[in-house]
């Protein structure tokens, strides 16, 4: 750049200004540090502060592990399949190939899928 040149007198204010206002922060800082090191400890650590309230606010929505084991004894808690009169047999929970039926005085009885007195019905 040329010395007449008006960017070359505008970049030239520009980095004066930036150089101004560094300073000035670095001067604010450590008068900060010196007179309220809480304060100064807070500013200087406040971007990585938001970072990890984003960070854990994603972890908040996930379920805690008192939640999940919570989550497991009801589902460890559930009623069993019953087998209903009038409606078709119920597939047994653990038992692949297995149903539960009426029995003749109404109990409950887990037979294999293709058992005989599934056919006589």
């Amino acid at each position: 750049m040329r010395a007449s040149d008006p960017r070359r007198s505008v970049a030239i204010l520009t980095a004066a200004e930036q150089w101004r206002r560094h300073s000035a922060r670095e001067a604010w800082l450590y008068d900060l540090l010196t007179h309220d090191p809480e304060q100064w400890f807070a500013y200087v650590t406040a971007d990585a502060n938001d970072h990890a309230r984003t960070l854990v606010g994603g972890l908040a929505r996930r379920p805690t592990h008192d939640e999940l084991a919570a989550r497991r004894t009801v589902r460890a808690s559930a009623r069993p399949g019953v087998a209903t009169p009038g409606w078709p047999p119920v597939a047994t929970p653990g038992r692949p190939g297995w149903w539960r039926h009426v029995g003749p005085r109404g109990e409950q009885l887990d037979l294999p899928h293709n058992h005989p007195q599934e056919k006589a019905r």
